[in-house]
């Protein structure tokens, strides 16, 4: 389900709820900038954040969000 060079799916839920950035953004207590860094993988939210979008949406997390490691590991 990940998509190339993707790093969460919160566009592709968005889309299915049928929300806009805004709706989403008013939901979460967060700016819709918030939401458009997030989908454009210029922002890693906060683990609470994390939690609260994968709860919204009653997904896990490893469903909205995906590890991709950290550069530096081998």
């Amino acid at each position: 389900m990940e998509a190339m060079g993707k790093k969460n799916n919160l566009k592709v839920l968005r889309a299915m709820h049928d929300l806009t950035q805004e709706q989403l953004a008013d939901q979460l207590r967060v700016s819709r900038q918030t939401v458009i860094a997030i989908e454009n993988d210029k922002y890693l939210p906060s683990l609470t954040l994390a939690f609260r979008i994968a709860r919204y949406f009653n997904v896990k997390i490893e469903d909205v969000f995906f590890y991709t490691g950290d550069e530096s590991e081998p």
